[in-house]
């Protein structure tokens, strides 16, 4: 494989690359083909090899409805370093800062604003907003939006519920505002990716047994 561009999980990258330094390695790619050979960057990423391979095989319709059925993107957008984040962000946080991160995951359609999670965390409003920060790289507000339209997005490919009831399960005042903040994040509106990766297009499309 000398000469070719490889991949493999992030935390292995520097290793292989000093290893095999005929190697091309890109450490941020979750595959990649080079002439015959396939590499992946660990257990996730293999399932998104996986579906690639059956896209070259079988075409993107079959792909698109084993994604479906697994509740997975088919393909994911950006690379290694965005999904690596959040276990980053774990190590990180060793201070009620943790513990306020599993709070807000937990209670999405609650008050979680600056002055609702210092005082959870013990905290001034303004210790509260430097310690967060320094530990996310992110205003509270941010991350907790973050965390909502994440969120809600797999409730979009999971449920059937309008997107208002999902708006307000995920703690948004209005439909209208999480639209606007779906869109603004993931450049396509809640309605639409329901309909390319939701419920009803995956109740509706499996692959017979």
């Amino acid at each position: 494989m000398d000469g070719r561009r490889v991949t493999t999980h992030w935390a292995f990258a520097r290793d292989v690359a000093h290893q095999f330094p005929a190697l091309r390695v890109n450490a941020n790619a979750l595959f990649l083909k080079d002439g015959q050979f396939y590499t992946s960057a660990g257990v996730t990423a293999g399932i998104d090899l996986s579906l690639a391979l059956i896209e070259e095989d079988f075409g993107q319709t079959v792909a698109l409805a084993v994604a479906r059925e697994l509740v997975v993107h088919m393909k994911r957008s950006g690379g290694q370093e965005q999904y690596s984040e959040p276990l980053r962000f774990q190590f990180a946080a060793t201070d009620s800062t943790t513990e306020v991160a599993a709070y807000i995951q937990a209670h999405l359609d609650r008050d979680l604003s600056v002055p609702a999670l210092a005082k959870i965390s013990h905290l001034s409003e303004r210790q509260f907003s430097r310690r967060f920060k320094s530990v996310f790289q992110t205003s509270p507000a941010a991350f907790v939006e973050a965390v909502r339209l994440d969120e809600s997005r797999a409730r979009l490919c999971e449920t059937d519920c309008s997107i208002n009831q999902l708006a307000s399960s995920v703690g948004f005042a209005s439909d209208d505002a999480f639209r606007r903040a779906f869109e603004r994040r993931f450049g396509i509106p809640p309605s639409d990716y329901r309909a390319r990766f939701g419920y009803e297009t995956r109740t509706s499309m499996r692959i017979d047994p």
